[in-house]
């Protein structure tokens, strides 16, 4: 197995992913442990000298001005954790909650925290052993941190023997590691699906006999949308050599339906959204954004722990999905009705009447877009002022988060449900037409087939719908951008 190392720089992509899912083993250089050190000694200093420092002997929020005598430093720290472990709800995917740690733990090795490096240490060998506390999902307001997620991760530290020595409480619950865990995630999966949309709407393309002129660089150059080209390019080259695109090369269509035609417009934007989470939570993953912040001795009570600029992006990024899983409904419509899938049977049944076919697939998409369309609606616009109206504004970056994470599932489920309808209308075109599709478009077809046999009669689809794997179908067709 591999091994991360944190040395106190930013976490990267890779360095999450293998840790957030457990393929790697989780180290700390002894630089970091030794900046980590020093901080912890600035603090140190600080409060020998009678300066107040909020949270290490002041206490929380609104009660900020209530001095904390030195004996009762240990038990300010237990008692925030405790009485701030108020989460409610479903427990958080144990990937959140890995990715979570880790993000934690880099973040003291910064040194900017004032705490030591133990219990940086102690999350490492946690994660190590694969040892995890259960997290509910509700209860963080994405402001003053993900309080209530990370108090229920600092208790099971405590519960593990950490020390709440000064201030490590609060840098244990001040951050914003949980909703960037989450937002990070999001990306991971999102990207992968950015390619099976595009993979299903060639698959489409090629079954409807449409045209692949919209996907013409010379008119993408012309609007240079960075996601927008990247789409254009995918589409053209999957079906580059389709003999079914030559064999109606004259048919007189002059114009698709937007949902094949404008696919690089609509498809390029969400992979636009998700980049721009990707390049907000790389930020986030190598910032420190916990309260107070030791510089030079000094520490500054400030608000790098409110959540905004990762919940305005995961707004972003649900909108994003959102439009991309409507825009695949809409194909999948039209592949399925006869009056615009251009001589294929209704609904795709090899008897209609007797049989539905996959009519009802389309009912499921449209089900999955409805509900997007309402988790879609942005959280980080709401504020509910909490702490006595000391924390007066608050970013909901957490329940951006959440409902990102059910939008991006949702979605998967709809770019299944193309790929399987759009497979069924190319395996009945090419039969009748006695034409093949471009290369790579085959292969995606035969990749779909791997997991998901021809549908000669009705039967359950819902399954298969829900296991479709579509990271090898987006594998099959090479280094599709």
């Amino acid at each position: 197995m591999r091994e991360i190392e944190l040395d106190g720089g930013p976490v990267n992509f890779d360095q999450f992913s293998a840790a957030a899912f457990g393929s790697a083993k989780i180290a700390i250089s002894a630089a970091a442990l030794e900046r980590a050190e020093r901080s912890h000694e600035h603090l140190q200093s600080l409060i020998e000298s009678g300066e107040r420092v909020y949270g290490v002997n002041t206490g929380f929020g609104p009660l900020k001005s209530e001095f904390i005598q030195k004996d009762q430093a240990e038990a300010l720290q237990w008692n925030l954790i405790r009485s701030h472990a108020v989460g409610v709800g479903d427990p958080l995917p144990r990937e959140v909650v890995r990715g979570a740690m880790l993000l934690l733990a880099a973040s003291h090795l910064r040194g900017f925290s004032g705490v030591t490096g133990s219990a940086a240490m102690l999350i490492c060998r946690l994660l190590n052993e694969d040892d995890l506390p259960t997290v509910p999902s509700q209860g963080s307001l994405g402001a003053s941190g993900d309080l209530a997620p990370l108090s229920h991760i600092a208790i099971h530290l405590a519960e593990r023997g950490l020390k709440m020595e000064r201030k490590t409480g609060l840098s244990l619950i001040n951050g914003t590691h949980v909703h960037t865990a989450i937002g990070a995630l999001c990306v991971l999966r999102a990207e992968v699906l950015m390619k099976a949309f595009d993979i299903a709407c060639a698959i489409n393309l090629e079954a409807n006999l449409c045209s692949r002129k919209p996907f013409d660089a010379r008119i993408h150059s012309v609007r240079p949308h960075s996601g927008q080209a990247i789409v254009a390019r995918n589409i053209w080259r999957m079906t580059e050599g389709s003999g079914l695109v030559a064999s109606h090369a004259n048919c007189g269509e002059v114009q698709d339906a937007y949902s094949i035609r404008c696919a690089p417009q609509v498809h390029g934007a969400a992979r636009d959204a998700v980049s721009y989470l990707r390049k907000t939570v790389e930020i986030e993953m190598g910032s420190v954004t916990d309260n107070p912040l030791l510089f030079d001795g000094e520490a500054l009570s400030a608000g790098n722990f409110h959540g905004e600029p990762v919940g305005l992006a995961l707004d972003f990024f649900k909108i994003g999905m959102a439009e991309i899983a409507s825009i695949s409904e809409r194909r999948t419509e039209r592949c399925l009705n006869p009056a615009y899938n251009r001589g294929l049977p209704p609904f795709l049944a090899a008897n209609p009447g007797l049989e539905s076919g996959m009519m009802l697939c389309q009912y499921t998409a449209a089900a999955l877009v409805s509900e997007n369309k309402v988790l879609a609606h942005p959280s980080c616009v709401d504020s509910i002022p909490t702490g006595g109206n000391q924390e007066d504004h608050v970013s909901m970056a957490m329940n951006a988060g959440l409902h990102a994470q059910r939008v991006v599932e949702n979605a998967r489920r709809v770019a299944a449900i193309e790929l399987l309808v759009a497979s069924q209308a190319l395996e009945v075109r090419m039969r009748e037409a006695g034409e093949r599709p471009g290369a790579m478009v085959l292969n995606a077809f035969e990749a779909v087939r791997r997991q998901s046999k021809s549908l000669q009669g009705d039967r359950p689809l819902g399954e298969e719908i829900e296991r479709l794997d579509v990271e090898p179908i987006a594998a099959s067709v090479g280094d599709l951008e």
